[in-house]
Parts: C-alpha cells; structure tokens; sequence
C-alpha cells in the first residue's frame, strides 16, 4: 500500500509541477516531511487537504486506504480536519480553499477583517468572481444591537464595529466585480462560515474568546451527510434576511 500511495502522490506531483521542495514551501513543513508522505507515510487531515487542493486531486485517490481507515471510526465522513484556533489554519489553507472554489463563495462573520486585509486572499476571491463564481459575503451592521453584544463579550467595545467598517472600506474593491454581493446581518452567530463550493470551515463563536482564538472544523460535503448541510442551510436564512449597506463607509 505504501508503494501505490507513493506513485500516486509522486505523479500527482508531476502533473502539477512542483517538487518535495516547492509543496514543502507551498505547505509550510520540512522538506523531510514531504519525502515522508512520498515513502507511504499518511499526512495528517488537516494537511491531507490543502494538499489534495493544491495538486487538484481527490483525496481518496491519493490516499485509497482512507475509505476503509474512515469506516472503521465513529467519526463522520464530513469532518476533514478539527483546527484548535482559526489562526492555526495556514496561508494555503486559506488560499487553496477559495482558489478551488468553481461555483460559489460565502462568507458569513461579524468582521472577518483578518480576510479583508489579507489583499492577496481579495484578489484571489476576485479573480474567481470574474470566472463565474459567485461570492456572497454577509457581515455583521455595525450599528446593530448584535455587533454591540459580541463587542462587550469580546472586551473590545465599539471596536467590534470599528473593525467592521475597515472590512468594508477594504472589501469595497470587490463590489464591482461580476457576481459579487455584500449584505449587512444583525443575527446572533454563533459560528463564522467560509465556504467555497463543498468545502467549509466552521469557526465557532465562544464567549470571552476572539474568533481567531476559537476551534475550527473543516467540513466537506459528503454523500448522507447532515453536518454540512445545516451550515448551509443556516447561511441561507442569514442571507434572505440581511440587507444591502445603504452606503459604504
């Protein structure tokens, strides 16, 4: 099994064009890592999927033992990965899961600043929007009751909302691109959500604790699952009930 798991990553590889030291880079591990996951070894879930993304790969291809490793836990099918904090997600974390995106992007959050700063993340989201995806990002009024609630839970006051509107004002670039649509919510979240077609990241929301701080999970959508589905679903009606900025800031 080690051999065939070997073959397949190394023409995955091929195909792509990167070498043991351009996917070391690019997954931010050692070199001797790589040559690990090349001589059999299984890499954990949260690099098995930014891995699979980076070589547009499945990851049960690359790694056919996961079917039958998957069946024997209790643990469902939809989890890829379970992050301790949202920070601890990488640069090609972030980066791999918009960039496969095909259909559709969402974003859901009170602020999600950390997003909008990063310019190479908005122009990637950009650049997808302009090849037919669509983008839907839904973030907290900065004058709503809730926005002021989750900034007293935070300890931050008013700053909640402040960073609201720089997430806005740094956003704005994105708001004349085809497809692209931003609306304002004033719900209780109890997670953020960042989706791009099948693929999802859950960040949970817990009182006193900055989201950056919070648990992640990874969810992908998987045949009989329910997990992914009601995130969705949750985002569907935040949407139908937030309304467009009447002027940006």
């Amino acid at each position: 099994m080690g051999e065939r798991v070997n073959g397949i990553l190394r023409r995955a590889m091929f195909g792509a064009g990167l070498s043991e030291e351009d996917l070391a880079s690019r997954m931010e591990v050692d070199p001797k890592t790589v040559r690990r996951w090349l001589e059999g070894r299984m890499p954990y879930p949260r690099h098995r999927g930014v891995l699979a993304r980076l070589l547009e790969v499945d990851e049960y291809q690359l790694w056919p033992q996961l079917e039958a490793l998957e069946a024997s836990k209790s643990r469902p099918a939809e989890i890829v990965a379970v992050y301790p904090r949202r920070s601890a997600i990488n640069r090609e974390g972030w980066t791999s899961l918009f960039a496969g995106a095909k259909q559709e992007i969402d974003v859901l959050a009170f602020a999600a600043l950390f997003l909008a700063e990063n310019f190479e993340l908005v122009d990637l989201i950009g650049e997808r929007a302009n090849a037919g995806v669509r983008v839907r990002i839904a973030l907290g009024d900065p004058n709503g009751l809730h926005i002021a609630q989750r900034g007293r839970e935070e300890g931050i006051g008013v700053a909640l909302a402040a960073k609201v509107r720089n997430a806005l004002v740094l956003l704005r670039p994105l708001l004349g691109r085809p497809g692209v649509e931003l609306r304002l919510h004033d719900t209780v979240l109890y997670n953020s959500l960042y989706r791009a077609d099948d693929q999802l990241l859950v960040n949970q929301h817990i009182y006193g604790i900055p989201a950056a701080q919070a648990p992640t999970y990874h969810l992908r959508k998987a045949s009989g699952g329910e997990m992914y589905g009601f995130y969705l679903d949750s985002f569907g009606r935040i949407w139908a009930g937030a309304t467009p900025p009447d002027k940006m800031p």
